[in-house]
Formats: C-alpha cells, sequence, structure tokens
C-alpha cells in the first residue's frame, strides 16, 4: 500500500486536518496505479485522520443494478461480500435512488440501517453515526460513498460532510478514468489476441520465424543436412540467431533426444575454456578437488554447439581437431580416451578464411568445421521480416511483463528504416526497453526515434543508421575496433546500465566479453600511464 506521506505533528502545529486530508488523497490519487490502491488509502486517510471508520464504496452491478460494496478500509472479506443491496434498499439504496446525502445520527434508531455488512455487536457501544454521500457524474448517481462515526465527538458533522463531498469528487474522478483505461486496455487486448492468432498460423514447427528470401534460403539448407551427422559451420553477424539454428539442426536429427549442449567460446577466459570442454581429473590444477566432465563428454549422443569459434586459441584448435578425428576425449589430467559421439555444430562472426592466413586458425581444422557452410543474413537484409519479428516480440514482452502497448504505424516504419548493425538481439532489446519505459499504451515514431537515437554501433567507426536499398555485401567478419579515448564514456554508461555485469554490458554493445575487458584495461593503462 503507498505511503500517504502523512505526519501526524502537521494538526498539532495547527494545520487544519481536512485539508491535509485532501492534499494527501490528491497526492495518492497522482501516485496510485490502480483504482484499489487509489480509493483505499483515500479510505484508510478518512479512517486514521477524521475517525470516519469502516469507509467503503459501493458500486452497481452490471446486471441487477443492485449495489456491493467494491473498495473498503476496516472492513473484513466476509463483512465486504455481505455488504450486497438490492435497488433502493436500505440507506445506500436510498442515497443510490436519490443522490442526496443521508445523515443518520444513531443507527440503533433508524429502522432502514440493516447491519448488513457489519453487525452492530462488532460496533462500539456508545452511539455510532453513519454517512453516506452519492457519487455523482453529471447529475447522475454512480455509486455511494459511506462510513461510520462515533455520535459523541467534538468534531461537528459539517465538516466530515464537506470533506466528504470533496472526497466523492476524486473517486468519481478515479473512476472515470480507471473505466477509460479498462475500455482502451479492452481494445488493446483484442488488438494482441489478433496479433497471437496470426502469429500461430505463421509460426512454423522449428520456431524461426522469417518470409524473407536469405532466411528461406538459410532454413532449406538447414533442414536438408539436419538429419545427417555433417559438422556444419554457422556465419554471420553477432544477433543472428545462429544458436536457434543450431537448435533447428539438434531437433530435426536423430540425435534429438539427446541432449544439447551450448558454449561460447568468447565468453570464458581461456585458461577456463579447455576444463568447461573436456573436463577434469582429481587435482589437475589447483581447485579441481573433484573430477569433472567436460561438456563434449556431457554432450555423448546429442549436439554440442561451439559459438564464436574463431576465438578459440591454437592449443585447444588442436585439441578439437582430435575430438573430431577421434571420436574421443581426454580430461585435463587424464591420460585415458574416453570414447564419445558428438555431432559439433560451430558458430562464428569472423571470416575464418582469414583468420587461417593470418596464422590465428587451423587449416585443418578449418577444413574439418567448414563442411557445410550456412550463412545466416543480417536483418538489413530479411526485407520484410522486421514487421513479421517486431510483432513477436512485442506480444511475447507484453505477455512477459503485463503490458498492452501497441506501435503506431509511424513507430513501424521507424524501425524498419534502422539499419540493425546488433540484428536480431538488438531488435528484441529494444522492443523490450520500449515496453518497459513505455509511458503511454501506444508507442509513436518518435518514441522509437528518441530510443534508436540512444543505440551505438560498435561495428565500426562510421556505422550506417538507416539501412539503405542498395544492395548490401554479406559480412562474414565484425571489425575490431581501435580502443579509443572517446569510447570511455560508451563503456562506462553501458556497464552502469548493465549493474556492472561486464558481460551483459558487451552484449548491449554488440561486443564479446572479451573484447569489452579489454577495452576497458587498455583504456585503464593508458590512464594509469598518463599519471
Amino acid at each position: 500500500m503507498l505511503s500517504s506521506g502523512l505526519n501526524v505533528g502537521d494538526a498539532a502545529r495547527g494545520e487544519d486536518v481536512d485539508l491535509i486530508v485532501l492534499r494527501e488523497a490528491a497526492q495518492l490519487i497522482s501516485r496510485a496505479d490502480t483504482p484499489e490502491l487509489a480509493i483505499g488509502s483515500i479510505l484508510r486517510l478518512l479512517s486514521q485522520m477524521l475517525g470516519l471508520n469502516r469507509a467503503r464504496v459501493l458500486l452497481p452491478g452490471i446486471q441487477d443494478h443492485g449495489l456491493s460494496i467494491r473498495y473498503a478500509y476496516g472492513l473484513t472479506n466476509e463483512e465486504r461480500a455481505r455488504g450486497r443491496y438490492r435497488p433502493g434498499e436500505g440507506i445506500v439504496g436510498r442515497v443510490m435512488d436519490s443522490g442526496q446525502i443521508a445523515v443518520v445520527q444513531d443507527i440503533d434508531e433508524e429502522p432502514l440501517f440493516l447491519f448488513r455488512a457489519v453487525g452492530r455487536r462488532t460496533l462500539p457501544d456508545e452511539i455510532v453515526s453513519y454517512v453516506a454521500v452519492p457519487l455523482m457524474d453529471g447529475g447522475v448517481p454512480m455509486g455511494v460513498l459511506a462510513a461510520h462515526r462515533l455520535r459523541q465527538r467534538p468534531r461537528k458533522f459539517d465538516r466530515d460532510l464537506a470533506t466528504l463531498r470533496t472526497v466523492a469528487v476524486f473517486i468519481v474522478q478515479i473512476l472515470k478514468c480507471h473505466a477509460l483505461l479498462e475500455e482502451r486496455t479492452a481494445s488493446l487486448r483484442d488488438e494482441n489476441r489478433q496479433l497471437k492468432d496470426a502469429l500461430s498460423h505463421c509460426r512454423p514447427s522449428h520456431g524461426i520465424l522469417g518470409e524473407s528470401a536469405p532466411l528461406r534460403e538459410a532454413l532449406s539448407n538447414a533442414l536438408k543436412v539436419a538429419a545427417t551427422e555433417v559438422t556444419v559451420l554457422l556465419t554471420g553477424e553477432s544477433g543472428t540467431g545462429k544458436e536457434r539454428f543450431a537448435e533447428l539442426l539438434h531437433n530435426q536429427s536423430p540425435r534429438q533426444d539427446g541432449p544439447f549442449l551450448a558454449i561460447n567460446c568468447a565468453a570464458i577466459p581461456e585458461q577456463l575454456l579447455e576444463s568447461e570442454l573436456f573436463g577434469h581429473e582429481k587435482g589437475a590444477f589447483t581447485g579441481a578437488n573433484t573430477q569433472k566432465k567436460g561438456k563434449i563428454e556431457l554432450a555423448d549422443g546429442g549436439t554440442l554447439f561451439l559459438d564464436e569459434i574463431g576465438d578459440m586459441n591454437p592449443d585447444l584448435q588442436s585439441k578439437l581437431l582430435r575430438v573430431l578425428e577421434k571420436r574421443a576425449v581426454q580430461r585435463v589430467g587424464g591420460s585415458c580416451d574416453i570414447p564419445v559421439s558428438v555431432r559439433i555444430i560451430a558458430a562464428t562472426h569472423k571470416n575464418l578464411q582469414r583468420a587461417v592466413g593470418a596464422g590465428h586458425f587451423r587449416l585443418d581444422l578449418y577444413y574439418r568445421l567448414n563442411v557445410l557452410p550456412i550463412h545466416l543474413p543480417p536483418l538489413r537484409e530479411r526485407h520484410g521480416d522486421v514487421r513479421l519479428l517486431t510483432r513477436h516480440f512485442l506480444y511475447r514482452t507484453n505477455r512477459e511483463y503485463q503490458r498492452d502497448v501497441v506501435l503506431s504505424a509511424e513507430a513501424m516504419e521507424q524501425l524498419e528504416r534502422y539499419g540493425w548493425p546488433g540484428n536480431i538481439r538488438q531488435l528484441e532489446n529494444i522492443l523490450r526497453r520500449a515496453v518497459l519505459m513505455a509511458h503511454d499504451h501506444t508507442l509513436t515514431g518518435t518514441d522509437v526515434e528518441r530510443i534508436l537515437a540512444q543505440e551505438s554501433s560498435p561495428v565500426s567507426d562510421a556505422p550506417p543508421i538507416i539501412a539503405t536499398p542498395a544492395p548490401l555485401a554479406a559480412v562474414l567478419e565484425r571489425p575490431y575496433r581501435r580502443v579509443r579515448e572517446q569510447d570511455r564514456a560508451m563503456l562506462d554508461d553501458a556497464l552502469r546500465r548493465a549493474g556492472g555485469n561486464k558481460s551483459r554490458a558487451a552484449r548491449s554493445l554488440g561486443m564479446t566479453p572479451r573484447q569489452f575487458r579489454y577495452h576497458l584495461q587498455k583504456l585503464a593503462d593508458r590512464e594509469a600511464r598518463s599519471d
């Protein structure tokens, strides 16, 4: 429940308690997200500050138009459930019919007071009064605000009535705003439901969305070889969905009932990667207190996806080559071969041919991995797929965070014109951010333009922001960006937004964790030398 921010000393210092209640009520209206929270907090103020106890708001039902307690403070769930009145029944029924205020000086002496919600034994033994105020909307009653109060109090009825009438106006506005919001939300839900139905019809069994010719070609090649044991090399820029393709190859293969394991060779420090891949024997090195199976051994009978294979060091490349040739693995610190039946699927954003020519990648391993290369197109070349993916991610994010955000036509056009240097991953992240930060239920072109302007592309020193209609050559390698002093602010900002998590910060910039750490270290070294 929201804190009202009340200072109990305010009244003691002479400030009018009614003004305090109205001021705090107005602030609660502006801060509360739901009518339950806003109205419930206001009713609490009436009880705690003015002694208007067991305050409740009664509203008519849709079918019988009788009144029932919808919001209350100081009533149990059972009491709220009992608070139901037929049209014209009791004090609240008369107030609803007439639109006039009702003041009952002594509830024990009033035949129309029914003790329906709260029994007499629950109330104090002294004289109890009851006040009911209509909630008026354009001269027509839309509900009733009512509360108990002790009769013998120095505070006059007139002050309570004046405050209740003002509070009733607040409550009417809350209810009207909520009704408008519900109407719009219902419309958005219908739109999302239609979107869900459309996606369910166009979503293929393999789960990869897209209708563009370059994507269909990649999917066709993958499905042709999925049922074989051939080693596949997936190439393409970061964020193009290489792991999803690897899962497709596994799920469409005879190994689908076996394990599917993935490891990013660039995300694990070199000194740990060997143990992660090959496992180790107890005592193989300091800290190796137990025997551990590596990913290759654990993937026996299934598929192992090696992402960013181009970042693997030469020593591990030779050991991986041995696994491919002998179908056996040897743990770190071990001396015996352990037979394994694993299908290797590798992926890289680099041009391995250039890496081989530069002496950074083994030629023999390249030929073993590159039996069947499948190039995944960047998002900027998948014409028409941005719209389909946007709808999918928008629906999924709305469902995950219980939102109802939709895109305007201008916003969709902005997304389709953007160059997407981070590809599908960047599109998903931007839509997630847009939904979470949306102030309204519709994202406009201005909203999307502002979010895209905050994006920085690390793929080159002068990246295109808006995709051009001219054909773009396939990019197999993401050139490394020089470490520049002006990048410090960008790196620090990404790290701050990621809560200090360097891997997450690196992903937000389209960099590998190793690249991110390298840039930070280089900049730190330069600063230390300058000192």
